[in-house]
C-alpha cells in the first residue's frame, strides 16, 4: 500500500450490501424535489436555443386546431355529402380534409425536429458544464466521491433528462393544449353527450395522481441503482488484477448479482406503473366510447335534431383524440418521472461546489522562476474530521536547495507535496513560495513553477509526445527528445516502431510501470520548472534503469528547488538537507551525516531499514548474482 493511500483518512467500509448505497453515494439525501425548482435550474442551458425553443412551442396551438378540425370536416361529409347525397360537398370535405393531414403533419415535423434539436444541444452544454465542474474542483472532493458515480452522473443522468426532449415530454404542454380544444370542441357540437365523456376524468385524474409519487421513487431508485453498478464495475475491471489474484471472483460475482437484482427490480416497478396507467387511460376511453355510442345510436336512431350520425362520428373521433393525449400524458408523464430524478442527481452534484485552488488575495504575474524558495510556517492539515496528518510542521527550503523527505508510511511525507500544489488547503498555518502565500497566487501560475512526478505515473490515450508536452496542443518535439533523451527514454523508444509518436494505450497499458516513470519524468523536465517534486519517483525502475534516470535528476536539479520523498539511499545521501518526518510531526532536519551522527529517528531507521536489508540483499546475492543497489524506503 502506498504512502499517499495510508495518509488520508480512511472511511469505513461497507460491511453489508444493505450498506452499500449510502456508502457509495449521497443518494439518501436527496429530498422531494419539486419539478418546477428543477426546471428552473435547467433553463439556462436552454436559454441559448430560446428562439427555436420559442417556434417549437408556438406550431403547438397550430397542431391542435389542425387536430380538432378534422372531425368537424368529417361529421360535414356525412351529413351533408352522405346522408344530404351532396358529391360536391363530399368532394369538398376530402379534398380539405386531405390537406389539413398534410399540413398537420409538416407542422409536427417542424414543431417535433426543432424540440430535440434543442434537447441535442442543452444536454450537449450540460455534459459540457458537468465535465468542467468535475475539472475545477478541489482533490478533497473526488476522495469523497466514487468515478463510477460520477461518470454517471455526467452521462447515464443527463442521457434521462435529455428523454424530456428526446421522448417529447416537453410537448405535455401541447397535449393540454389539445386537450382543452377537443373539450371545447365537443362542448359546441353536443353538451349533453360531452358529459359521458367528461364524467370519466375526475377517477382517472385521482388514479394518476396516486401512481406519480410511487413512479417518481421508482425511477429516482433505477437512477440510483445504475451509478452503483457503474460504481462497482468500474472498481472491479480496473482491479481485476487484484481480485484474481486473491481469488475473489465468487464473492464480487455474488455482490454484483445482488446489485444486478436490484436494478432489474426498479425497473420491473417502473415498468408495472407505466402499464397501469396507460391500462386504466384506455380503458376509460374504451368505456366512454361504448357509452357514448350506445347514447347516440339511441338519439339517432329515434331521428332526434339533437344528435345526427355525423354528430355521432365526429364525437366518436372527438373522445379517441380526448383520450389520446390523457394516454399520451401518462406515458410522459414517466418519462418525465425520470428526467426529474436524473435532474435531481445532476443538479445535487453541481451544487457540491469545492473549487481547486481559489485565490484568497488578488493573483500573482504569470512569471515562472528557475529558483525558489519554499517555507512552511505552523502547517497542520488533516484529510477529515480525523486527527491531524500533519501538526505544526515549519521548516525552509533555500533556492537550489535538494532536501530528502523521509519517514513511515503515513508519517506525512506525500501530503507535503499536495500542500504546496494546493491539491489541499492546509487546515492551519500558511506555505509560502518566494514569500508570497500559496492561496493567494493563481493556481495555474503556481502550477507551472512546480513540477512533479508522482509515485504512479499517470498516461492518457494519445503519443508519448502529447503525453510529455501535456497540456499543450501543439508539442515543441524538439524540447520533448531533448527531455526523452535526457531521462533515457530514448533507449526504450528505439525498440518501438514510430518513437516519440508511439501511441499510448489505455491507461499506458503498452509500458511497463518502470517506462510509464521514464515519460513522467520527461514530462516533468518539459514544464522547466523552479521547483522540482518527485514522490518515490524511482520506486518502479530497475537498478540498471535507475542509473540512467538518477542521473537525468542530477542534471535537471541544477539551479532548482526540488523536494523529494526518498526510499532509495542514493537519493538521501546527495540530498542537500533530509527532513524527518515521525507521526505527522517534523522530527528531524539536517545532512545525511548529522542525522546518523545524531543516533535519533533517522539513524534507527537506516540501522533497521538499509543495514538489514543491505545484510539481506547480500544474502541473497550471494546465490544467485552480484548485489545491487538495496530498495528500501524509509
Amino acid at each position: 500500500m502506498s504512502a499517499k493511500t495510508t495518509e488520508k483518512t480512511k472511511a469505513s467500509q461497507p460491511s453489508k450490501a444493505d450498506k452499500a448505497e449510502s456508502a457509495f453515494h449521497d443518494d439518501a439525501k436527496l429530498g422531494k424535489a419539486y419539478d418546477s425548482d428543477l426546471l428552473r435550474k435547467l433553463w439556462p442551458f436552454v436559454r441559448p436555443y430560446r428562439g427555436v425553443f420559442a417556434l417549437s412551442l408556438v406550431l403547438m396551438p397550430l397542431t391542435s386546431e389542425l387536430l380538432v378540425a378534422q372531425p368537424r370536416i368529417m361529421r360535414d361529409a356525412i351529413d351533408q355529402g352522405v346522408m344530404g347525397r351532396d358529391s360536391a360537398a363530399l368532394t369538398r370535405a376530402s379534398l380539405m380534409l386531405g390537406l389539413l393531414l398534410i399540413i398537420e403533419f409538416s407542422v409536427r415535423f417542424v414543431q417535433m425536429y426543432a424540440m430535440q434539436w434543442v434537447g441535442q444541444r442543452t444536454m450537449a452544454d450540460l455534459r459540457e458544464h458537468g465535465y468542467r465542474f468535475l475539472l475545477r474542483q478541489r482533490l478533497a472532493f473526488f476522495d469523497r466521491q466514487p468515478v463510477g458515480r460520477l461518470v454517471t452522473r455526467v452521462t447515464n443522468d443527463v442521457d434521462a433528462l435529455g428523454e424530456l426532449f428526446a421522448s417529447g415530454a416537453v410537448t405535455a404542454l401541447g397535449d393540454v393544449i389539445t386537450l382543452t380544444r377537443i373539450v371545447i370542441a365537443m362542448l359546441i357540437l353536443s353538451p349533453k353527450l360531452s358529459l359521458f365523456a367528461f364524467v370519466a376524468v375526475p377517477p382517472l385524474a385521482l388514479l394518476v395522481n396516486r401512481f406519480r409519487k410511487k413512479a417518481r421513487e421508482a425511477f429516482r431508485s433505477i437512477r440510483s441503482t445504475t451509478s452503483r453498478m457503474n460504481t462497482f464495475l468500474g472498481e472491479q475491471v480496473s482491479g481485476i488484477a487484484v481480485v484474481q489474484a486473491f481469488g475473489q471472483q465468487a464473492r464480487c460475482q455474488s455482490e454484483f448479482d445482488e446489485i444486478n437484482v436490484r436494478y432489474r427490480e426498479a425497473n420491473y416497478l417502473s415498468i408495472r406503473y407505466d402499464a397501469m396507467l396507460y391500462a386504466v387511460v384506455e380503458m376509460f376511453g374504451a368505456v366512454c366510447t361504448a357509452t357514448l355510442l350506445f347514447v347516440g345510436a339511441r338519439a339517432a336512431g329515434m331521428r332526434t335534431d339533437a344528435v345526427t350520425i355525423g354528430t355521432l362520428v365526429a364525437f366518436v373521433q372527438y373522445i379517441s383524440r380526448f383520450f389520446e393525449p390523457l394516454r399520451d400524458l401518462s406515458s410522459k408523464y414517466t418519462i418525465l418521472q425520470s428526467s426529474m430524478a436524473g435532474a435531481e442527481r445532476i443538479f445535487q452534484l453541481l451544487g457540491e461546489e469545492e473549487r481547486d485552488a481559489e485565490v484568497i488575495e488578488g493573483v500573482a504575474t504569470p512569471t515562472v522562476q528557475t529558483e525558489a524558495r519554499i517555507a512552511f510556517r505552523d502547517v497542520s492539515f488533516s484529510y477529515g474530521k480525523g486527527k491531524d496528518v500533519l501538526r505544526d510542521v515549519s521548516f525552509d527550503i533555500k533556492p537550489g536547495e535538494t532536501v530528502a523527505l523521509v519517514g513511515a508510511t503515513g508519517a506525512g511525507k506525500t501530503t507535503v507535496l499536495s500542500l504546496l500544489q494546493r491539491l489541499y488547503e492546509v487546515t492551519d498555518g500558511a506555505i509560502y513560495l518566494n514569500g508570497r502565500d500559496v492561496r493567494t497566487i493563481d493556481r495555474k501560475t503556481l502550477r507551472e513553477q512546480l513540477g512533479v512526478v508522482p509515485q504512479d505515473a499517470q498516461l492518457f490515450a494519445g503519443t508519448v509526445a502529447s503525453n510529455i508536452a501535456l497540456g499543450e496542443l501543439s508539442p515543441d518535439l524538439a524540447r520533448v527528445e531533448v527531455c526523452v533523451k535526457d531521462v533515457g527514454l530514448d533507449r526504450v523508444l528505439a525498440r518501438k516502431d514510430a518513437g516519440i509518436h508511439t501511441t499510448i494505450d489505455d491507461r499506458g497499458s503498452n509500458f511497463s510501470a518502470g517506462e510509464r516513470q521514464l515519460v513522467a519524468l520527461a514530462r516533468a523536465l518539459y514544464c522547466a520548472p523552479g521547483v522540482l517534486l518527485l514522490d518515490e519517483a524511482t520506486s518502479s525502475i530497475d537498478s540498471e534503469t535507475e542509473s540512467v534516470v538518477q542521473a537525468a535528476i542530477q542534471r535537471a536539479l541544477e539551479g532548482r528547488t526540488a523536494m523529494v520523498i526518498a526510499h532509495r539511499l542514493s537519493t538521501v545521501r546527495s540530498a542537500d538537507r533530509v527532513l524527518v518526518f515521525h507521526k505527522g510531526r517534523l522530527a528531524e532536519a539536517g545532512t545525511h551525516a548529522e542525522l546518523l551522527a545524531m543516533d535519533g529517528i533517522f539513524a534507527r531507521l537506516h540501522r533497521l531499514q538499509f543495514e538489514h536489508a543491505d545484510e539481506a540483499t547480500v544474502t541473497l546475492a550471494a546465490q544467485v548474482e552480484p548485489a545491487s543497489t538495496p530498495q528500501v524506503q524509509l
